[in-house]
């Protein structure tokens, strides 16, 4: 069964003025559409065309890889975003984080800082560690899957992710992302 590009979790338009239908029909529309299509022709007719795409991320390398986590990674994404969004976590989420960070406040200078430094293109995410939330960065397709981690949250920092809103500007993508795209109960439903 082919792999299916997922719905967004809500109108191209509805991010804006943060991010902008240009640039969703940009990032959606083709980067993670192409990420689909690609995956899909790598898969046709071999013994990844049927397995899950978390079972084709752990067993591939390469092109067939980066396609895979791509799709992946994108359709997290996307989830990690609301309209109107940002504001302060609650509940077990917001404990964890005081926690492991000092404060809601220390993780976000933590997580900007960190996605701001990854070089060239990639993500930040915040992740499980074995009962530990821990800030990580990985490069082009990586993800925390890959490193036996637990994907919390991402920011994509790829260039296709911000360049039409924020040009070259990503300390003030990765600012509006926490302060007003960031879905906590999406984060916090992860933490489970």
């Amino acid at each position: 069964m082919p792999f299916e590009l997922p719905e967004l979790p809500y109108a191209k338009d509805a991010l804006a003025p943060v991010i902008s239908a240009e640039t969703i029909d940009f990032h959606y529309g083709k980067h993670h559409a192409a990420y689909v299509g690609n995956l899909n022709k790598l898969t046709e007719g071999t013994a990844h065309a049927d397995a899950s795409l978390e079972d084709v991320i752990m067993a591939a390398d390469g092109g067939l890889f980066n396609n895979a986590a791509q799709v992946w990674n994108h359709t997290f994404y996307w989830n990690c975003m609301k309209p109107d969004g940002g504001g302060e976590p609650t509940g077990a989420l917001a404990e964890a984080l005081a926690r492991d960070f000092g404060s809601t406040d220390d993780f976000r200078r933590e997580f900007k800082g960190a996605a701001a430094s990854q070089f060239g293109s990639g993500w930040a995410w915040l992740i499980d560690n074995g009962g530990k939330l821990e800030i990580t960065t990985t490069a082009n397709a990586d993800l925390p899957l890959k490193h036996g981690q637990k994907a919390l949250m991402t920011c994509d920092v790829w260039e296709h992710a911000y360049y039409i809103d924020f040009r070259n500007a990503r300390p003030s993508y990765l600012e509006a992302f926490l302060d007003k795209l960031i879905n906590w109960d999406f984060v916090a439903a992860n933490l489970g």
